[in-house]
């Protein structure tokens, strides 16, 4: 059974594939910059409305700004446990 975390990361890597943007990444990899996979402003609001629309909500909308994929993985981890 797939995790909301395991659908977030998935979900990230296949919008990276398609903006072809490198999916060769590790949770650590920043998400923005130079040093990073380079993501801009359009690109993270697409990323937002991806994960909203795969699980019913996302970082962005909750007024956080993750710089790591690993951020964004602990934001749906976070969540199950504040659900239980």
């Amino acid at each position: 059974m797939a995790t909301s975390a395991n659908t977030a990361e998935n979900a990230i890597r296949e919008f990276l594939r398609r903006t072809k943007k490198t999916d060769d990444i590790d949770l650590d990899t920043p998400l923005y910059g130079d040093d990073g996979i380079g993501l801009d402003s359009m690109d993270t609001a697409e990323l937002s409305a991806i994960l909203e629309d795969e699980l019913g909500s996302d970082p962005y909308s909750a007024g956080l700004m993750p710089q790591t994929l690993r951020e964004i993985v602990s934001f749906y981890n976070d969540d199950l446990v504040s659900e239980s």
